[in-house]
């Protein structure tokens, strides 16, 4: 089986990315429609001689009166769908976006990293500070309104102040991470006060020798600090993912829901997922009715919290707690017909499905001289429109 879900971030966003070093491209846009498309392209399903037709519809990449682009007051038939919504062949309207900030990561999951680590990009194949900010201003006009940063572990990169306030400003109502918290106490406060609104962080246990064997580091007292400090200075939305694993956790699942009843956070167990490098298999993975069936022996009967159209998580409280629970079932019941979720890699690919192998290049896009915005935004559509009903 070949899945690649992230696990961390939701999971962990390191490997997703694509290991090839891509040659940056400095073709014409017209002739990246054509020629650098048909690369990058190809890795959603397109085929080479699908490309121009497919690229170049329903209005072309380049304004056919050259002056309408330098004309501030003018507006061409393309520029009409700018504000449109980024909708799939099966309805779903896209409104969140996940970037991956780096491939570091300073703790090493069994389930989510080899011992040794990963082969890591060289710097110049990575996405720049700016060329994020411009895709996220790219996203935010076609509707996106909820952003998270992930990694690696995105606190690793040092200008993630500056990205969560300017992503902020761009006019994005949630600007979240995914973070495993080693590195977090120090940078709360001033991500805090520049417009961070929603924090996850991955713990999968509340026992110092498990989590040393399953992260290979120290560090579970500084992480149960940094939760505190955050519910102490009003951290909105306040998440622990927790991976359950039945020869690993399972039996700290009602601990977690323990941890609910004095602290207002929200502890979402995750099914245990297959990728490549995890030996996964089946008898680890525990499904969100056993779990529920734990929890219920423990704490009796629970109340079903109202979920949102596109939550991933179904949600339940034990009455008279700050705290509640949810279950992420990508295994046992997935979440596909709901899904509003895009990802870029580190290195600036966009994956339609956080569960696929397709991907295509914006990176490349961007960097060529002559692409536009609008540019983006085709290709953008273009890998949407290859997106499945559900992922295998």
């Amino acid at each position: 089986m070949r899945l690649k879900p992230p696990v961390c971030s939701l999971l962990s966003p390191w490997f997703s990315r694509s290991h090839e070093r891509r040659e940056v491209r400095r073709s014409p846009v017209a002739a990246y429609s054509v020629a650098t498309a048909q690369d990058s392209v190809r890795r959603i399903g397109v085929s080479a001689a699908d490309v121009p037709q497919r690229i170049s519809r329903p209005a072309p990449l380049r304004p056919e009166n050259p002056a309408a682009r330098a004309e501030p007051n003018a507006r061409s038939e393309s520029e009409k769908v700018r504000h449109l919504p980024l909708v799939d062949t099966f309805a779903r309207e896209h409104t969140y976006l996940r970037i991956s900030l780096t491939e570091r990561c300073n703790l090493r999951c069994t389930y989510c990293m080899p011992e040794e680590g990963v082969p890591l990009q060289p710097t110049d194949a990575l996405l720049t500070v700016d060329e994020i900010l411009r895709l996220v201003r790219v996203f935010a006009s076609r509707g996106v309104t909820k952003l998270r940063f992930t990694g690696g572990e995105p606190t690793l990169h040092p200008e993630l102040g500056r990205l969560v306030h300017e992503s902020r400003a761009a006019g994005l109502a949630e600007v979240g991470i995914t973070t495993n918290a080693i590195a977090l106490r120090r940078k709360l406060p001033a991500l805090l006060d520049g417009g961070l609104n929603n924090l996850n962080i991955s713990l999968d246990t509340l026992r110092e020798d498990r989590y040393t064997r399953i992260t290979r580091r120290l560090g579970l007292q500084r992480v149960l600090e940094t939760i505190d400090l955050a519910l102490e200075l009003g951290a909105p939305r306040l998440k622990l993912n927790c991976v359950v694993m039945r020869d690993f956790n399972l039996d700290e699942v009602t601990d977690f829901v323990a941890y609910t009843r004095q602290r207002a956070v929200d502890v979402r167990f995750i099914e245990y997922m297959p990728f490549d490098g995890n030996q996964w298999n089946d008898s680890r993975m525990v499904s969100m009715k056993e779990m529920l069936e734990n929890i219920e022996e423990r704490f009796g009967f629970l109340e079903k919290v109202q979920d949102g159209p596109n939550d991933t998580a179904k949600s339940y409280r034990v009455p008279g707690y700050a705290g509640q629970i949810g279950f992420i079932s990508s295994m046992s019941d997935h979440f596909c017909g709901s899904c509003n979720r895009m990802r870029i890699t580190a290195d600036g690919n966009l994956k339609v499905c956080l569960f696929g192998a397709a991907e295509v290049s914006l990176r490349d896009a961007m960097r060529d001289p002559d692409t536009t915005d609008h540019d983006l935004e085709r290709i953008i559509e273009q890998a949407l429109s290859r997106k499945k009903a559900r992922h295998a």
